[in-house]
């Protein structure tokens, strides 16, 4: 989670902030539910992002 807030707050707040409540809400839920979940690389998930991660099978083993 501490993680997901310094990717937040360096990568997209801007710097002078936000002029209101409703911009950062509008702002940060598009960085939370789009960018973040389905475009942004992950190091952890060898540079997929979460979504895409999950939703490809699972390989317990060499099988299929």
């Amino acid at each position: 989670m501490e993680r997901l807030f310094r990717s937040l707050k360096t990568e997209w707040v801007p710097a002078m902030g936000y002029i209101n409540q409703r911009e950062a809400k509008r702002d940060i839920s598009y960085y939370l539910m789009d960018y973040y979940n389905w475009q942004r690389p992950h190091q952890h998930n060898h540079g997929i992002a979460p979504a895409k991660a999950e939703a490809r099978p699972n390989q317990v083993s060499g099988f299929s």
